[in-house]
């Protein structure tokens, strides 16, 4: 089953042409595109049908024979392995789809037709019938925190606790079973569980009073401890709060009351536990096996500090880095210009193989719902506040230009609308300096965007990175972001069709923990503004802002050919065409053969890596099912 040709053009206008008009694709497959607007936003079942299909199909056929070499040029090699019967969704710059994709020595040898098939079948081929799933090239997340969550991944997890009592009881049973441990470390734990966002070390003391707890927030910009982490941390009510951090009080006391925003999370980190150089191995390795059953190949390491580039590095010497990785070095925005240095050593001392150390991690701000991200006006319910700006104008745009000029793709954290002007003003500051190093900088997040500003990244070269699974009025944004935003700014935030249609390239992350690694949720979400349909709670409110809603081959494209784009690695993946690596997921569904809503509900069969398959679910569940027989 094919998406006729009209509809694939529509489909795929907006993301090819942004990335077209940017010199990345060859002009021999640079088509003209219209787009069509939000009106346009999805592509569902209704665009196909069997006549359409069918004429499709043998367009498809004919334009692949050129696309793929002559006939005679294929039969002349032969492929290591060859995937046939499939609905293969090439992401190319016209959105081809094509039935059979060969496959030689960890690249793609070329692609077209069930019928072609056969020219490129030899003696030692392995060929697999795909039996119509559908086939697209594995997914960039180009801003998760991967090593870290692995480590995570045995730690407490709070994820997903429907109340504080759910939380309370996790707490208790995992203390029970982990009755050594000196702190009890993990978190995950979401603020829309507390009034105000605010967690008291009193509620913590009453599960665990005799042994530190410190619990980091989903988001990243929050901690919680209890009396004993506070007490064996130094912090009392005479500390006074950290450069760009807040410690909340009690009222009358001014006694540190238990949760700590921003830089003050490390008054208590520095005093727990580091993570050993084993666990941070060990958790690389499961999180890098958590990513593959997602699709996921290529990843940007939002934030690496040099225990996380060391993880890789170990990994890179021993051949086991099954994942191409792209790290982003921490930045400082209470050190000087010799930040650089530092970040060029690191480079030389761990890039090699599939790991590269690329790019700097700039954080412009922090969030919303702790007052914490930089805004333009005030927050609503404190008229003086507009949050916290991390960096002085003077000093982001001159760190901006050294990290360039060093050769550091910039990577930026910005929340607010405020954050997003600082950030864009760097990066132009930075071009007024050397002009454009094709270093692609990206800024991730963009909750909210001044209108103003849309058209700027475009105009300055900054590819948006969406993480779009939070596009929606869950919980969280109706509990904790309406009351101090208001009506009119919430449903403005993560304008991903507005920066569409002015042209800029879109890639996409997770920021894994703080959200599902999972693609394909994002995706979902991206394509209807509402939470997943399987969880009613997300889903009783209108969406948020269908103008923003972007249609399904432009937000794959966002985690493909994006990514790609983003990562630097467009010349070689994000798109199966010949010569590229042969990076690839198999899907037990199309999708775009079922509704918007269930698209989180398809799974990734199989992740190809340079050729190989690096996760096979059926092979995993039998392995599971084998462990648990105990045979």
């Amino acid at each position: 089953m094919f998406v006729s040709t009209a509809s694939r053009f529509r489909a795929f206008s907006a993301s090819l042409f942004a990335l077209a008009s940017l010199s990345m694709l060859p002009a021999a497959i640079a088509v003209p595109f219209v787009h069509t607007g939000s009106s346009e936003a999805s592509v569902t079942a209704d665009d196909f049908s069997s006549s359409s299909s069918s004429s499709s199909s043998s367009n498809s056929n004919n334009a692949l024979s050129a696309h793929s070499g002559s006939k005679d040029a294929a039969a002349n090699k032969q492929a290591d392995l060859v995937l046939k019967n499939g609905a293969i969704c090439t992401m190319d710059a016209t959105g081809r789809w094509c039935e059979a994709i060969a496959i030689k020595e960890g690249r793609i040898l070329s692609v077209g037709s069930h019928k072609q098939s056969s020219d490129w079948v030899g003696a030692t081929t392995k060929v697999i019938d795909l039996h119509g799933r559908m086939v697209l090239p594995s997914f960039h997340d180009t801003h998760v925190h991967l090593a870290e969550g692995g480590v995570e991944l045995g730690q407490l997890s709070l994820e997903g606790c429907a109340n504080l009592a759910d939380a309370m009881k996790r707490l208790k049973d995992y203390s029970e079973r982990n009755p050594d441990l000196k702190w009890i470390l993990g978190g995950n734990w979401s603020l829309t569980l507390f009034p105000n966002a605010n967690p008291k070390k009193e509620t913590l003391d009453e599960i665990v009073k005799d042994r530190p707890v410190f619990l980091i927030s989903n988001d990243g910009h929050s901690a919680w401890a209890n009396s004993k982490a506070i007490q064996l941390s130094g912090v009392t009510a005479k500390t006074a709060d950290p450069p760009l951090g807040r410690i909340e009080r009690d009222a009358m006391t001014g006694e540190p009351s238990g949760a700590f925003r921003e830089a003050a999370i490390d008054l208590i980190r520095r005093k727990s536990p580091r993570v050993s150089e084993a666990q941070m191995l060990e958790g690389t390795k499961n999180a890098i096996k958590y990513a593959h059953s997602f699709g996921i190949t290529h990843v940007t390491e939002a934030n690496a500090g040099e225990d996380i580039l060391k993880a890789y590095k170990t990994l890179v010497d021993k051949g086991a880095l099954n994942l191409k990785v792209r790290a982003a070095v921490e930045t400082d925005p209470q050190g000087n210009e010799k930040q650089v240095n530092r970040a060029l050593w690191l480079r030389k001392k761990y890039e090699g193989g599939r790991l590269r150390v690329g790019e700097a991690k700039f954080f412009a701000d922090g969030v919303v719902e702790t007052h914490t991200a930089s805004l333009l006006t005030p927050y609503l319910d404190k008229k003086e506040e507009t949050g916290i700006s991390n960096w002085t104008d003077e000093k982001f745009a001159k760190l901006a230009t050294a990290f360039e000029k060093a050769g550091f793709q910039i990577h930026i954290h910005a929340i607010g609308d405020r954050a997003v002007r600082q950030a864009l003003n760097s990066i132009e500051a930075a071009r007024k300096v050397h002009g454009d190093l094709d270093l692609r900088p990206h800024i991730a997040h963009l909750q909210l965007i001044d209108k103003a500003d849309i058209p700027r990244f475009r105009q300055l070269g900054v590819t948006a990175t969406f993480q779009a699974l939070w596009a929606y009025r869950d919980v969280f944004v109706k509990d904790l972001t309406v009351p101090v935003l208001g009506e009119e700014r919430t449903n403005s935030m993560y304008p991903i069709n507005s920066l569409l249609r002015h042209g800029t390239v879109l890639s996409a992350g997770s920021d894994w923990t703080v959200s599902s690694l999972n693609p394909l949720d994002a995706i979902e979400v991206a394509v209807t503004r509402k939470g997943l349909a399987d969880k009613p709670e997300d889903n009783k409110d209108e969406p948020l802002n269908l103008d923003e809603r972007v249609n399904l081959m432009d937000f794959l494209a966002a985690y493909t050919i994006g990514g790609a784009y983003s990562d630097h690695s467009d010349k070689v993946s994000g798109s199966l065409e010949p010569g590229k690596a042969a990076d690839l997921i198999v899907l037990d569904k199309n999708l775009f053969e079922v509704p918007n809503t269930d698209i989180h509900k398809v799974k990734v069969m199989q992740t190809m890596l340079d050729g190989v398959f690096v996760y096979d679910r059926e092979m995993e569940s039998n392995a599971s099912k084998t462990n648990a027989d105990g045979k």
